[in-house]
């Protein structure tokens, strides 16, 4: 099966070229290093020519609202009239668990346009929300961070490690399309607080917690349900100890 993924040179897209690779699909790795805009549209029809499954793990170049909503928008157009002219038979994009429940934030309101598009869209489609990556959070540390101290929310969270997400992308890509959303998931519910004091204490990281309800992430206040997926969410193999090791091994 021919297999585009767009954001190819990312975190996750690079991790799923190399799985779908392994699993011996027809890959094309489409970003702009390898000539594909989906900003402008730039390779696009080449890069989708005779492809199945389009795979959407793109991101905007920053999480300000304008600048991610035009990105979104946009590049959403441009691959659909894409994947329209060329046939494509899925389109899956990566979204975020909570991302219709957090209004505040400006890069969630962003990510829910870009799902209203996919959903208007007459491509068959399957939205992946997934909850944050362990891989995340050092950024949002520094989204938190002022001085010496850390401002956090005790909310709860349930991570995932990002190779567990390219794992259910893979799986996805050859299942019918959801016309819906399907979330995915970490093992482990925790504190927001918890899990960020545990990976301080194992980096060494010089830097004080202060637990605040009230305290932003990414621009919204959170409760125990904001990032917590549905009963029905697919779960990964991998909890935060070891994801740490296999992290640390290859680091």
């Amino acid at each position: 099966m021919k297999i585009v993924v767009m954001g190819a040179s990312g975190l996750i897209g690079s991790k799923l070229v190399n799985i779908l690779h392994q699993r011996g699909h027809d890959v094309v790795e489409a970003s702009p290093l390898s000539g594909v805009n989906t900003f402008t549209g730039e390779g696009l029809l080449e890069a989708i020519n005779g492809a199945t499954v389009v795979i959407d793990v793109t991101k905007p170049p920053s999480l300000e609202e304008k600048e991610a909503l035009d990105f979104f928008q946009t590049s959403g157009r441009n691959i659909f009239a894409a994947e329209l002219q060329m046939g494509v038979k899925h389109h899956i994009a990566l979204s975020i668990v909570g991302a219709d429940r957090l209004p505040d934030s400006a890069y969630y309101r962003a990510k829910v346009a870009q799902e209203k598009l996919i959903q208007e869209s007459t491509i068959p489609y399957t939205i992946v929300r997934s909850t944050q990556f362990f891989e995340f959070l050092s950024r949002i540390i520094f989204s938190a961070t002022f001085g010496y101290h850390i401002y956090l929310s005790p909310a709860l969270v349930q991570p995932i490690a990002a190779d567990d997400v390219v794992a259910a992308l893979a799986d996805i890509a050859i299942s019918p399309p959801a016309n819906g959303i399907i979330e995915i998931a970490g093992p482990e519910r925790v504190s927001l607080v918890e899990l960020v004091q545990q990976f301080l204490n194992l980096t060494g990281a010089p830097r004080k917690l202060v637990v605040d309800a009230r305290a932003p992430y990414f621009g919204a206040v959170l409760n125990d349900q904001s990032l917590i997926p549905g009963e029905n969410s697919l779960i990964g193999a991998l909890n935060f100890d070891e994801w740490f090791i296999k992290h640390k091994a290859k680091a």
